[in-house]
């Protein structure tokens, strides 16, 4: 019995010496770990106040470019809409309408310059709700690559503060 207790504290004995050695090492090795992560922290702190500076100094710009950057776009989906024979159809309905609306207001101004009593009803305006489902449509759809240009954005900035980009 007192042999396995003596090779037991043996054993313990030689571990706590290869633990007091690599201890030494592994405190060492924290040490330097902690050191690169705090100036690491620092770094990105600096470069994140360069970034911020930079995007507070020039934002109105960059908003206005990115603005703009649809204008095109815009100009091509009024001749593609233009083009499409079922916008015209609309187009001609609601024209109809506006059509109407100077009869009846032509109307009005006779009936007044002959100082008759004005008959004629005021314009009725029917909502076009045709439009409305187009809007949702395209608003979904921007908002998707709105959210996606963000996206973007916030990977530059990770890029820029984190010295990859």
């Amino acid at each position: 019995m007192t042999t396995e207790i003596e090779k037991a504290a043996e054993r313990v004995a030689k571990l706590r010496a290869q633990a007091e050695k690599l201890s030494g090492p592994l405190a060492d090795a924290q040490a330097q770990l902690e050191e690169a992560q705090g100036a690491e922290l620092a770094r990105r702190t600096e470069r994140s106040a360069e970034y911020n500076r930079g995007l507070a100094d020039t934002w109105w710009e960059r908003a206005d470019t990115a603005a703009r950057s649809g204008d095109n776009a815009h100009a091509r989906f009024v001749e593609l809409l233009t083009a499409e024979p079922w916008f015209a159809a609309y187009v001609e309905y609601r024209a109809a309408r506006y059509k109407r609306g100077h009869v009846v207001t032509e109307a009005q101004r006779a009936q007044t310059a002959l100082g008759e009593p004005v008959t004629a009803p005021e314009q009725r305006w029917y909502d076009v709700r045709i439009l409305e489902e187009v809007v949702s449509a395209v608003e979904k759809q921007a908002a998707a690559q709105g959210a996606e240009f963000a996206r973007e954005l916030d990977e530059a900035r990770e890029a820029y503060v984190s010295g990859t980009g």
